[in-house]
This record gives C-alpha cells, sequence and structure tokens, in this order.
C-alpha cells in the first residue's frame, strides 16, 4: 500500500500566497506519512485578469516559485506534483504554457508537461473561455517514472475529454493518470465523475485528479470533488467542495488483480484512422 495526499485548493490572485499553501500541504503529506503529493492546475495563481497576471509571468529559468518548491520537497523527502503554473513559452511568442511539474524527493524537476488541450467553450450559463487567446497547447504527451507508484501519464483539466491522450498512455502501460483540474460548476456537475472513472476503468489505471473548489478572488467558481480512483473505476477519494489535504491508500496490487480479470491491455486492438 502505498498512501497519496490530494491538495484541493481555492487558490488566489496572489502567487505568493498560494506558494505558502502548497508548501504547508506538502508538510502536512509528509507528516501524515505519504509518499506522495498532488496540488490542483493552476495551483500557484488562478487569475483571469491578464495584465493583473502579467507581472508575475516569467520563463521557466527565471520562475522565483519552483526552487522554493523544489526545496521544500528535497526537505520533507516527498515526490511532488505541482498541478501546474503559468509560464512563459519558450517558443518567445509571448503565449503561456500551462505546466505540470513533478518534483522527486531530492529536489530534482523529474518530468514537465504543457497542458495540449485548450478550453475554448461557449457555455449555456454564458460562461466563455479561450485558453488559445494566451496560451499555446503542448506538442506531446508525457509519460514519468513516479516511483511511489509506476508509470504515470500527465495531462491537465480539459484534456480528461480526449480519450486518444489516454489511450496512448494505456498502450505504453501506465499504472496512474494525473489530471489536476480547474473545473467550472456546470461542466464538473455533468461530467467530471463520469469521465474520471471512465478513464480508469478503460486504462486500468488509478486516476488521481486534484482540483481547485469554490468562489476564487477573480470570480470564477470551480467544482472541487477531487477524485482518487482505483483501475476498477471506484472511488477512493472524493473531497467534496473544501479546501484542504485529503489521503488515500493505494493498492499497487490492485493493478495486476484487475487486468488479469479483463485482460483489455491484450486484448486491444489496433485501429488505423485515414
Amino acid at each position: 500500500m502505498t498512501l497519496v495526499a490530494v491538495h484541493q485548493m481555492r487558490s488566489r490572485i496572489d502567487p505568493f500566497v498560494n506558494l505558502e499553501c502548497v508548501i504547508s500541504g506538502i508538510e502536512q503529506a509528509s507528516i501524515e506519512g505519504a509518499t506522495s503529493y498532488f496540488a490542483p492546475e493552476m495551483s500557484l495563481l488562478l487569475d483571469r485578469d491578464r495584465n493583473r497576471a502579467a507581472v508575475h509571468m516569467s520563463y521557466e529559468a527565471d520562475n522565483k516559485w519552483m526552487p522554493i518548491l523544489q526545496k521544500t520537497a528535497a526537505r520533507y523527502g516527498i515526490w511532488s506534483h505541482i498541478g501546474s503554473i503559468p509560464v512563459l513559452h519558450d517558443d518567445a511568442s509571448g503565449r503561456l504554457a500551462n505546466r505540470t511539474y513533478i518534483i522527486d524527493p531530492l529536489g530534482r524537476i523529474a518530468a514537465r508537461y504543457d497542458k495540449m488541450h485548450l478550453f475554448d467553450v461557449d457555455l449555456a450559463t454564458g460562461e466563455s473561455w479561450r485558453e488559445s487567446n494566451v496560451y499555446r497547447g503542448g506538442d506531446a504527451p508525457m509519460l514519468a517514472d513516479f516511483r511511489p507508484i509506476g508509470i504515470m501519464g500527465l495531462s491537465i483539466c480539459y484534456d480528461i475529454r480526449f480519450p486518444d491522450l489516454y489511450s496512448y498512455y494505456a498502450r505504453r502501460n501506465a499504472h496512474i493518470l494525473a489530471v489536476p483540474a480547474a473545473f467550472t460548476v456546470p461542466t464538473g456537475e455533468a461530467h467530471w465523475h463520469v469521465l474520471l472513472r471512465a478513464r480508469a476503468i478503460e486504462s486500468e489505471a488509478f486516476v488521481i485528479a486534484a482540483a481547485q473548489c469554490g468562489l476564487h478572488e477573480d470570480g470564477r467558481r470551480t467544482y472541487g470533488h477531487s477524485l482518487v480512483v482505483d483501475p476498477w473505476g471506484e472511488v477512493l477519494l472524493d473531497m467534496g467542495d473544501e479546501e484542504g489535504v485529503g489521503f488515500a491508500e493505494l493498492d499497487i496490487g490492485r493493478l495486476a488483480e484487475v487486468r488479469s480479470q479483463i485482460p483489455v491491455h491484450a486484448n486491444r486492438q489496433t485501429i488505423e484512422t485515414g
């Protein structure tokens, strides 16, 4: 068994307030004996006001937050999945990348992933989002050696609606899928649980989805309900709509047990598309 910590946050417009919250979450995870910590999408900054947020943007090499988080992970000796943070894209276009970071217990960046699918939608509630106006989507999936559990397929929020990404991870024997998110309330109520359970079932992998929750300083509302789902689709943790750090025990042997009952990996066929 391995214990994982999931941090459900209501991130503010001040990244240093959020940074202290993440540091506290990593410390709490370590004290409780967790081998790993998971934060939500945009853990260090959630602000739809582009001008106000712009003063905090930098290239990864100049980022003020990551060295602090790397030292924190090393101090507590814990694997840390920092959900995602916005950084200036390396292509010098002026657009941002919504980037996941995984930090190992020695404080080294073990993996990065840029959100591939951008949330450009007009909801019936009147909410309208155009991530592509500010962000550039990532170019490729990313598998990480997440040693407390195994091979991890990385994704962020809106990616969950695109099964080809998770099929890619399943074909490469991912043991766990990470889905940090800031889901809207209407889409969360309709689709959050069913999509995450479906990805766990079809991939026969654990899913860990740390989420944002509640009414934020920039006026948006997010759904919460951070989830941990096992390879059979059983929900091991549902954090509802309140901030905090939750815990779930993962039985790694469950992977082999489920895969032996329904061998989708052995039965999978290659489907050619024109």
